[in-house]
């Protein structure tokens, strides 16, 4: 069995880190940080990268790609308090600069700001020989967006009898491709390497038109990332909630059953380290769950939030 801390990830080590960075800074959030711009109005900022599956995006000439997703990872977590993406920049970073692989990733990340509904403000380019190898080289991304503070969605409403809605992936996103990278040879990267290296679904759009129509209805928005479902959906529970997951409610892609086969790790050790077909899940409530459900696109009701003892997501 290869699990994705036997691949280099150790998640509980990470969450760790969180934990002590928090201990310090208190105000740093679930999914982005909020800082108040005036006694009504929030920003709301997020950073990261899109992990070694920018490795595979090289290795097939799809640094284009690597942009969108750079863009995906950032602005799909600004959502997650109700914010709407404003700007965003860029961090590229390699050996020796390579004008037609920086234009890829560029032209990713303009397409990505157009999906997103916001601009590329600026950011830096660093050429460090020494520090990473010949042909190699690093993204990072950082968002800001707004919100009204009588808008903002924490999951500190979410209660007995909410609905679950997950909204479809468009493969693995970013997450688990240590894994990933561990388990597939070179014929079988070739093989899946279309479904496995899909760009990453930008939500901003959606969210934002969801938030119009039912923005009281809406009480948690988790963006599943690293940590899968246990992680990123606990991080927004109130104390004693449970969410049961209903994992036969939508039909789990097959690359995933393949990447489970050949790693043969067990259900919840996925549904930890991979989004299983759903890139993003909201909770909401139970009177407008039908409603939101075929207002959404390609979404799922997958599962419900009972009473708990403790704040914890279980799949069924």
């Amino acid at each position: 069995m290869l699990t994705y801390k036997k691949a280099g990830v150790n998640i509980d080590l990470a969450n760790k880190f969180v934990k002590f960075i928090k201990k310090y800074n208190p105000e740093i959030g679930s999914f982005s940080g909020l800082y108040p711009l005036n006694k009504n109005v929030f920003l709301s900022a997020s950073s990261d990268g899109i992990g070694t599956k920018l490795k595979l995006l090289h290795k097939f000439s799809k640094d284009e790609i690597a942009g969108i997703d750079l863009v995906a990872m950032n602005v799909n977590d600004i959502i997650c308090c109700g914010a709407k993406p404003l700007f965003f920049l860029d961090y590229f970073s390699c050996s020796k600069l390579d004008l037609n692989i920086s234009k890829k990733v560029i032209k990713g990340i303009i397409n990505g700001c157009r999906q997103a509904d916001c601009i590329l403000l600026g950011g830096e380019t660093a050429e460090m020989p020494g520090i990473y190898k010949n042909g190699d080289y690093d993204l990072a991304g950082f968002a800001v967006g707004i919100v009204h503070k009588k808008n903002v969605i924490d999951g500190s409403k979410i209660s007995n009898g909410d609905i679950v809605i997950g909204l479809m992936s468009s493969g693995p996103h970013s997450n688990g491709f240590s894994l990933i990278r561990k388990i597939f040879n070179e014929i079988e990267l070739e093989k899946y390497k279309n479904v496995l290296l899909n760009s990453t679904i930008i939500y901003v759009k959606q969210i934002m038109d969801l938030l119009k129509n039912f923005k009281n209805q809406i009480k948690g928005i988790s963006h599943i990332t690293g940590g899968g479902f246990y992680d990123n959906i606990e991080r927004i529970l109130p104390e004693k909630t449970e969410v049961i997951i209903f994992k036969n409610s939508w039909k789990i892609p097959d690359i995933f059953k393949i990447i489970q086969s050949k790693a043969k790790i067990s259900d919840r050790e996925m549904f930890r380290t991979f989004n299983m077909g759903i890139g993003m899940v909201l909770i909401v409530s139970k009177n407008s769950a039908y409603a939101i459900h075929k207002f959404l696109k390609n979404s799922f009701i997958i599962g419900e939030v009972k009473y708990g003892k403790n704040r914890c997501v279980s799949i069924r």
